[in-house]
């Protein structure tokens, strides 16, 4: 099922500007129950700033955001969004940091961190409760990390390059694993990375966003289906998606 058949989160002709210089113009995204969506583009293209919009930091100045057919324009809590760096909060525990999105919404602290730490056998955190972030590898503090994300909105999140701080060998156990979490889940996912490879391996679709104001240039479905053949990310067909997405770049 794509975004356009039913989606979860859309943006809907997106435009922005600051100072009279425009950044996004007529940007439209969708995504669908479970999908997950890899936003690549060069510096400046606007990909941060359509995030600040789709988690309703910013408003647009022309278009709309909708999530499951609501209109959440300029509505921050709806949408989870995850920066680059985890944010644990060092003085927090573990369990108290995963907590936290349902401690805001209300949820008294006790039954937030029951609540909490009732996805920790799933996220594979299960004895980290009460260890505090300092305490765990960078893996394990990036699966925290998507762990608060996934309780501060179950419908959708938006990921900004949440590996690209990992090194090659824990990158590619933590994309199996998150790829695993994500068909449990059923999660939508907007994903920003720059490394065209991890785009191609992690997504449903790869949207090229270029120029200035920042377009939507291309939008490739990558067709074998999830979880991919190891033999994959050395195939010629893997090799002609990333020419494809490398040329659009270039353009």
């Amino acid at each position: 099922m794509t975004g356009r058949d039913h989606p979860v989160l859309q943006a809907e002709g997106v435009a922005k500007s600051y100072g009279g210089r425009k950044i996004l113009e007529n940007v439209s995204i969708s995504l669908g129950p479970g999908e997950l969506v890899c936003l690549v583009g060069v510096s400046g293209a606007g990909k941060t700033t359509l995030f600040n919009i789709l988690s309703g930091l910013e408003r647009p100045d022309g278009g709309r955001v909708l999530l499951n057919g609501r209109d959440v324009t300029g509505a921050p809590g709806q949408v989870s969004y995850m920066l680059q760096r985890d944010l644990l909060l060092p003085h927090k525990k573990v369990l108290d940091n995963a907590a936290l999105p349902l401690v805001i919404r209300g949820m008294k602290k006790r039954e937030a961190r029951a609540e909490a730490a009732s996805y920790f056998p799933r996220f594979g955190l299960e004895g980290t409760e009460d260890k505090y972030p300092a305490q765990l590898s960078g893996g394990m503090r990036q699966r925290a990390a998507l762990l608060r994300t996934f309780l501060g909105s179950r419908e959708a999140a938006l990921l900004d390059e949440p590996f690209s701080a990992l090194d090659a060998l824990t990158k590619r156990e933590i994309h199996q694993w998150y790829l695993g979490m994500m068909d449990q889940l059923r999660m939508a996912a907007l994903f920003i990375t720059h490394d065209i490879d991890e785009a191609i391996l992690l997504s449903d679709r790869v949207c090229v966003l270029s120029g200035r104001p920042g377009r939507v240039a291309a939008e490739l479905t990558i067709r074998p289906p999830r979880p991919r053949d190891p033999s994959f990310p050395v195939s010629g067909e893997f090799l002609d998606y990333k020419k494809r997405i490398l040329s659009l770049l270039e353009a």
